[in-house]
């Protein structure tokens, strides 16, 4: 694991500080986390967006675009 050396201004850090108390975790976690996520999040839409193409390409589903749902044809069963 690397070491990064942050400039924060302290009063964001102070207050960083104490989110990172009522979490019971440290600020260096939260960075740690964030920074995770932050580079995982493209690989989930990636994923969701390769899924979704997926199920429009296999869908039954097929309207013309110039299709209005109904009031009659939302209630049908």
């Amino acid at each position: 694991m690397k070491n990064v050396t942050l400039s924060i201004d302290d009063e964001v850090l102070d207050k960083a500080r104490i989110v990172a108390a009522q979490r019971k975790t440290t600020v260096n976690a939260m960075v740690r986390d964030f920074l995770t996520e932050l580079a995982q999040g493209d690989e989930r839409r990636e994923r969701a967006r390769a899924e979704l193409l997926e199920l429009m390409r296999t869908s039954k589903g097929r309207l013309r675009p110039d299709y209005v749902f109904s009031r009659e044809d939302s209630h049908e069963r």
